[in-house]
């Protein structure tokens, strides 16, 4: 089963940037679709970007042009550089990985945007 392991939350300003990973272990990545979903408080989870086996990738309305999902096989981790970041973008953000009936997720990073 593959574990999966965020990284590089915390607190930034509006208009600036962050780069969050997830490192994944127990299993290769390659063939699994992978996600990046955030919750804010009171709402609920929803998907910010995916990225396919092949690197099709999908992105919420609200991010689109600002964020970009990819990911590196050899290192079995994906990444979610985001730009621009707005107070709207705050929220705890969990990595996700979906292949046939395995759906395994992070615990998930904490990404505050505040001045």
């Amino acid at each position: 089963q593959v574990q999966l392991v965020e990284s590089g939350g915390g607190l930034v300003q509006p208009g600036g940037s962050l780069r969050l990973s997830c490192a994944a272990s127990g299993s290769s990545i390659s063939n699994y679709v992978m996600g990046w979903y955030r919750q804010a408080p009171g709402k609920q989870r929803e998907l910010v970007a995916s990225i396919t086996s092949g690197g099709s990738t999908d992105y919420a309305d609200s991010v689109k042009g600002r964020f970009t999902i990819s990911r590196d096989n050899a290192k079995n981790t994906v990444y979610l550089q985001m730009n621009s970041l707005m107070p709207e973008d705050t929220a705890v953000y969990y990595c996700n990985a979906r292949r046939f009936v395995i759906n395994a997720w992070g615990k998930g990073t904490l990404v505050t945007v505040s001045s």
